[in-house]
């Protein structure tokens, strides 16, 4: 070998050339001189037994343990795929950037071609920006201010604009005893003016009818009579709104305009299911009741969807003719935001000029939260570059429309609240919601592998690990209510969407869509309530009265004793009768008052049969308890016949009748009446 024969020819060189040394070296010629540090050197004998190695090989567990030193407890194969795991969400040695690449560039890109043809000065292209951005609003304001121009109905004056919960009978024992504060019953009316999509209002909380309870639907009761012949006739507590669409007075679509008119007490109010509504049946009477007037003219349409077309046009465009990732959007994201909240899903409002001023209060620090989206969450990222605009006019801008107008797209989901009582009790709301999560795993699954690919996996999980802390100390709150809306789930969905994908514009879109649609339209609820704030006008499992056997008088009179309430919590007790408050009877009134025993504490009412009424015509009566100004949860209905037949109540509370008005449904229906009150007394009505 050529290695070896220079090391022979090196040792020739420096031998001695004395004849003893040459046959030395003759003598020795087959032995091979190698130097110690040549790799075919070899090894070194060990000078001792401590020097020798006969060990078998150390274990990988026991090489590890070092670095798993505090979690001994922890199995070696759970430990090696925990290891395993962690060295996974690294990703590949060499990151892929994902680009989307446009399919029919030429096409795609046209807009954008055609604008560097006759536009290529930056100047130019900034004055075009500005004539739209005129243009646009413009045609809004115009658009919109036309919409609220108000007719008047001869003989019956100015048109009044109202809310899709506006009542004559306020919830909540609002109208006070005997309804006097909702006087008069009869002999009255004015001519209204409906929104669009009011016949998917609903009450959230249940509402008593009779022996009824009414929940997520519309509130309305009555309708044509049974045999057909003769109008149709409302509770007076019904939606008014709700009720102009099943009796085909108005649209639900686009709204609509009519003269809604009191007829006083009425009875035995049908159920019938007309134009997607089917209405609450009441076997009683009802103090108050209203009518629609027949063949009125009135001309009044709803501008929101001539709204939503101008902002469709105008976003599209600059979608399609706009390459600048902040320039796009914040415009998009502007345009979305005025359009859901001054017409697509608005608040109950006076005026324009007090919409305008709410929304512009919550437009500004939307604007804020709307940078760090773009600047730290991601938009900017899965923009930036992006050639394929009609791409992203499709997914991203359509994703965002869809996203922020959720109370038409989403509103066939059988979720109104995203909390355990919702859940628990709405009808279709668990199935729902398992497919939902079911749809989020999988676009999870989806986006955790993009991000390995990007070897931005650790990060991601990092952060989002950080969001659920968080959220569990926000669970272990001592009195307070984690509460999941719309806009708080976009932003904590936003940073996964920050890829540049197909999937991911899809995905940005909807939740900034549902961002907008969140704040524009409910404004920044706080993520932790109190049991009290998301109760509204629920029961709140206060104390029941127990109500002894009644004393009949049949066709007459009524009398109900009670056993006694818990002391002191409560002072007196209050009644209802067919929904309406007949009694507040506090048990220290004195002698002189109806019920009081010889000690003069109040035991017992006594009600008295209306006359006229039919001989089988039911009554209807719950109790509760009352601490001062404030009334616990009623009972369930107990029913009266008329006559020797009395039908007890059913364990447990029908609901409770606040003083003040809460809740998404109670808070529209006093917004709404408080409107009508004003427009009515400013003409002298």
């Amino acid at each position: 070998m050529g290695e070896t024969n220079d090391i022979e020819r090196e040792a020739g060189v420096n031998g001695d050339s004395s004849g003893t040394t040459s046959t030395a070296a003759s003598s020795n010629a087959n032995i091979l001189i190698v130097d110690n540090n040549h790799p075919d050197a070899p090894i070194r004998e060990a000078r001792n037994a401590d020097e020798a190695d006969s060990s078998p090989p150390t274990p990988r567990f026991i090489q590890d343990e070092n670095s798993w030193k505090r979690f001994k407890w922890v199995p070696y194969p759970v430990r090696r795929w925990i290891k395993a795991g962690v060295e996974w969400t690294e990703g590949p040695a060499v990151p892929r950037r994902f680009r989307i690449k446009p399919l029919f560039p030429q096409v795609q890109q046209f807009p954008i071609v055609l604008l560097d043809r006759y536009l290529p000065n930056k100047l130019h292209r900034a004055a075009l920006v500005l004539v739209l951005y005129v243009v646009w609003i413009v045609s809004f304001a115009f658009t919109l201010k036309n919409g609220q121009s108000v007719s008047e109905i001869a003989e019956w004056g100015r048109l009044v604009k109202i809310g899709c919960g506006s009542t004559y009978w306020i919830a909540g024992n609002g109208c006070g005893l005997d309804g006097i504060d909702c006087r008069p019953f009869d002999d009255g009316g004015f001519p209204f003016r409906c929104p669009g999509n009011c016949g998917s209002y609903q009450v959230l909380n249940p509402r008593a009818v009779g022996d009824q309870e009414v929940i997520y639907k519309p509130l309305v009761v009555g309708g044509p009579p049974a045999d057909g012949d003769g109008p149709a006739i409302y509770r007076g507590d019904s939606f008014i709104c709700g009720s102009a669409i099943h009796a085909g007075v108005i649209s639900d679509a686009t709204g609509g305009c009519g003269v809604v008119r009191l007829v006083g007490l009425q009875s035995n109010y049908n159920s019938t299911k007309r134009n997607g509504i089917t209405s609450v049946p009441f076997d009683s009477y009802f103090p108050l009741s209203f009518t629609f007037e027949p063949d009125v003219e009135c001309s009044s349409r709803d501008p929101r969807w001539s709204l939503l077309a101008i902002s469709v046009v105008f976003t599209t465009v600059f979608s399609l003719f706009v390459s600048h990732p902040g320039l796009f959007f914040f415009t998009q994201f502007s345009g979305l935001f005025w359009t859901v909240g001054m017409a697509m899903d608005t608040p109950n409002y006076t005026d324009l000029a007090s919409l305008f001023s709410r929304e512009i209060g919550l437009y500004l620090p939307a604007m804020f939260v709307a940078w760090v989206m773009y600047d730290k969450m991601g938009i900017r990222r899965t923009l930036k570059g992006l050639t394929a605009h009609v791409e992203k006019t499709i997914l991203w801008l359509g994703g965002a429309w869809v996203g922020s107008l959720t109370n038409y797209t989403f509103d066939f989901i059988p979720i109104q609240r995203l909390n355990s009582h919702d859940i628990n009790q709405q009808p279709g709301a668990r199935a729902a919601l398992a497919i939902i999560i079911i749809v989020l795993f999988f676009a999870v699954v989806f986006q955790i592998w993009f991000f390995r690919q990007e070897a931005r996996l650790r990060s991601h999980l990092k952060l989002y690990g950080l969001f659920a802390v968080c959220l569990i100390i926000f669970l272990l709150l001592p009195g307070q209510n984690l509460r999941i809306h719309h806009y708080i789930l976009a932003l904590l969905l936003l940073p996964g969407t920050s890829l540049q994908t197909r999937p991911s514009l899809l995905f940005q879109g909807l939740l900034l869509g549902l961002f907008i649609n969140g704040i524009a339209r409910w404004g920044f609820d706080p993520v932790l309530q109190t049991a009290l704030a998301l109760r509204g006008d629920a029961p709140v499992q206060s104390p029941l009265p127990v109500i002894d056997e009644p004393k009949i008088s049949p066709n007459t009179s009524i009398t109900f004793s009670w056993e006694a309430p818990p002391a002191p919590s409560y002072d007196g007790i209050s009644v209802l009768v067919n929904d309406v408050e007949r009694f507040r009877t506090y048990f220290d009134d004195g002698n002189s008052a109806p019920g009081a025993g010889s000690s003069g504490v109040v035991s017992n009412i006594t009600w008295t049969r209306p006359r006229g009424l039919v001989k089988d015509e039911p009554e209807y009566f719950r109790f509760a308890w009352v601490s001062g100004g404030t009334r616990g949860d009623y009972t369930k209905a107990g029913r009266w016949d008329g006559g020797e037949g009395w039908e007890e109540m059913k364990a447990g509370p029908s609901l409770r009748v606040r003083d003040e008005v809460g809740g998404r449904e109670g808070q529209g229906m006093e917004e709404a009446r408080e409107v009508m009150v004003v427009d009515l007394r400013k003409r002298g009505v």
